[in-house]
């Protein structure tokens, strides 16, 4: 009785140590409780970058395997677009080992992109943290996508002329591929509550050049919104406006697996058969959200083609004259009263190297 009692005792001053500072305390309540929610005691990996919402995350993350015992992947990803990245990744493993916080580099080897550089540099990041978990046979990836991402993705997204889908953004919880979902715990939380963690725990954090490289549309992104600020618009009220959309988009979603039950069917992996009797039964939003889902789950890519991209496609498959085009890395052609959607090519295997 006696050593049970001193057992219990141990697990409860265990609790009380885990933070000092009642306001770290409430953010990493708000982190557990989602990541209990979908997580449990099941291993899961995270991307480190070395920025201050990373950095948190890897802090918060390391408390939590603590308390239920979880494996826990943390992941570096060099993707080699600088000369000095590979020694930038170095040094965030250094930060992360002094704080017992052991950590794997994965190293970009394949073609370095000079165009379009955040979008491919997001697509090899996923790529290689996928590859990764599938390997390791880790089905939960967690990111540290905060309310300000969420705000400003809202804004990009609205620029680009995006629909409903576009516009709800990121969800809590998002299915990467069959083999991988993708948790976001910090989307109630603000990028100043991480900051200011990370400078608690780690006392510095890198700043990457690019986010004040006003080249990038996100960061034009957030000097319209201080200005937008300064005009009396509290731009925070968009994540409640985000959250209507998410809400509005869950219900579209609901009838479009209806849709895709009655009128899709996989024939393998990489094709699938649309008959083309979903245009007369189902509304346009509903065609659209199902073309959008086929396309990237026969592409095996995350984000599917831009929506205007798709809507031309959908124009052009309609009309008595269409045979055969391309979108997304799929082949799209007619088959009798079908549309066939297939894997345009082999995407290349994914070529990094794991360190200790």
């Amino acid at each position: 009785m006696k050593r049970k009692n001193s057992i219990a005792r141990k697990k409860v001053k265990k609790k009380k140590l885990l933070f000092k500072d009642p306001k770290i305390l409430n953010f990493y309540t708000k982190f557990k409780s989602i990541i209990y929610k979908n997580i449990k005691d099941k291993s899961f990996a995270l991307a480190v970058s070395g920025g201050s919402d990373s950095l948190c995350l890897a802090y918060f993350t390391k408390v939590y395997a603590s308390e239920f015992g979880n494996k826990i992947h943390v992941l570096i990803v060099d993707h080699n677009l600088r000369e000095e990245s590979y020694q930038e990744a170095l040094k965030v493993k250094a930060m992360l080992g002094k704080r017992k916080i052991l950590s794997k580099i994965l190293s970009w080897k394949g073609k370095v992109p000079t165009s379009n550089i955040q979008k491919k540099a997001r697509d090899i990041r996923y790529t290689m943290l996928s590859n990764y978990c599938l390997k390791n046979k880790v089905k939960y990836l967690i990111t540290a996508h905060h309310g300000d991402d969420q705000i400003e993705n809202f804004f990009i997204r609205l620029l680009r002329g995006s629909g409903l889908t576009g516009l709800s953004s990121m969800p809590v919880k998002a299915k990467y591929n069959n083999n991988l979902k993708i948790i976001r715990p910090f989307l109630s939380l603000e990028k100043k509550d991480l900051k200011y963690v990370t400078l608690n725990y780690f006392k510095t954090y890198i700043k990457d050049p690019t986010n004040y490289d006003e080249k990038f549309l996100r960061v034009r992104i957030r000097k319209y919104r201080k200005n937008m600020e300064k005009e009396g618009l509290d731009t925070r009220k968009i994540i409640k406006t985000v959250d209507n959309l998410v809400s509005a988009n869950q219900a579209l979603n609901f009838y479009k697996n209806k849709a895709l039950h009655k009128h899709a069917s996989f024939v393998s992996k990489n094709k699938c058969l649309i008959n083309k009797k979903i245009f007369s039964d189902e509304a346009g939003e509903i065609v659209f959200k199902s073309f959008s889902d086929i396309l990237s789950l026969v592409s095996g890519t995350y984000y599917p083609p831009r929506s205007k991209k798709v809507i031309n496609l959908i124009n052009r498959v309609k009309k008595s004259k269409f045979t055969k085009s391309t979108l997304g890395g799929c082949i799209v052609e007619e088959k009798d009263n079908f549309i066939l959607i297939s894997k345009e090519l082999k995407i290349r295997k994914v070529s990094y190297q794991p360190q200790k």
